[in-house]
């Protein structure tokens, strides 16, 4: 075994001396600009309270002992299920552990030989290991380029499928969920939105604020973001659902979720519709703020995620250890998260940060980008 654990540090040396190393660390504390939490519904102590009132109505808050297909699967799931298609006007949801299961589970099935599967280049990691799985070719579309992907659209062959994120993790920019929309019409296409990072934050979605659910072949959105849990849902049409448990080994082959995380999942939903809109109201106040701030930023004005782009690793290291002395905690992303030359500092902006939070960011960014 020794010349392969040689081989595995080979390659560890190397992506250290690039500064590309990735390591394990306890939750930062500090003044926090670097989680998912959008609307602070981790850390919401009314949350906690109803979870621990809905644990009552939960016979069982063990493991499901088995996946779905064979002992994962209980009446509670299926309510659950039944309550977010419900919400989301869709037919079917179908819970899955997390967003990465969701999308594997879409791609890595759903694309047949012969098929076509076309990416917004900067979608996200676990679409592109779904795609990995399938037997279809795969094309990239220059980032929310609809000329592009109207060019590749004509040129295609089989079924076509299209993934795009409706909030980008890493850009804080919008996909043009409309002309994606008309342009999977005309060519037949089927649109696979990953709403990750714009459920909760813009209620249900952008497919449902901009009225476009229904003409989408499938959604997923997540639930260890804004709505301060964990786990994931695809959303589409019961066709799609049983397909699903009939073919995607992620569903087949995991365990099933337990009835107190579905439970705990169609409880946020009844606490965005309680909260939702006094906490969205706070973080665009913030975000509004923070656009004030003559920051190198070019995220959508109303998105929470600002990433500001630095030269190098090493300078965006700089301003990160300046920051945290300050107990500033913003999260560095570098290669191979994203392509190189796009190193920055990913702003998460929520709304429990208040504005002499995001002054003292904006000083000390400036002090780095501007000298």
């Amino acid at each position: 075994m020794k010349h392969i654990h040689q081989r595995l540090t080979s390659k560890l040396h190397l992506r250290a001396q690039r500064g590309n190393l990735r390591e394990l660390h306890d939750q930062t504390t500090g003044i926090d600009f670097y989680s998912n939490d959008y609307l602070g519904f981790a850390r919401s102590t009314a949350l906690a309270g109803q979870l621990a009132t809905r644990v009552e109505e939960c016979s069982h808050l063990m493991g499901a002992g088995g996946a779905r297909l064979i002992a994962g699967d209980s009446p509670i799931i299926t309510q659950v299920e039944e309550f977010i298609a419900h919400q989301h006007r869709v037919q079917r949801a179908l819970l899955l552990p997390s967003g990465f299961a969701a999308n594997l589970s879409l791609f890595s099935t759903l694309p047949q030989r012969g098929d076509t599967i076309i990416l917004d280049e900067r979608v996200h990691h676990s679409v592109y290991q779904g795609c990995r799985l399938s037997h279809a070719k795969r094309w990239k579309f220059a980032h929310n380029d609809l000329q592009h992907l109207s060019d590749l659209l004509a040129r295609s062959s089989g079924q076509v499928w299209i993934g795009v994120e409706s909030l980008y993790s890493m850009d804080g920019d919008f996909a043009p969920l409309e002309g994606l929309v008309a342009l999977a019409e005309k060519y037949g296409a089927a649109l696979i939105v990953d709403e990750a990072h714009a459920i909760g934050v813009f209620g249900l979605g952008l497919l449902d604020e901009q009225n476009l659910q229904e003409r989408v072949f499938a959604s997923v959105v997540t639930y260890g973001k804004a709505m301060g849990l964990w786990g994931a849902t695809i959303l589409g049409s019961r066709t799609l659902a049983n397909y699903l448990i009939n073919y995607a080994g992620p569903l087949i082959y995991s365990t099933g979720i337990p009835d107190f995380h579905a439970l705990a999942i169609e409880q946020a939903y009844r606490f965005l519709d309680q909260e939702g809109k006094n906490s969205r109201a706070e973080l665009k106040a913030i975000t509004d703020h923070f656009n004030t701030l003559d920051l190198p930023c070019l995220a959508a004005p109303e998105s929470p995620i600002k990433p500001i782009l630095f030269s190098d690793v090493a300078a965006m290291e700089r301003a990160s250890r300046d920051l945290k002395q300050q107990d500033i905690v913003c999260y560095g992303v570098r290669p191979p998260t994203v392509p190189s030359g796009r190193v920055c500092l990913r702003i998460s902006l929520h709304a429990f940060n208040l504005r002499k939070e995001t002054m003292a960011l904006s000083t000390i960014l400036k002090k780095h980008i501007y000298g």
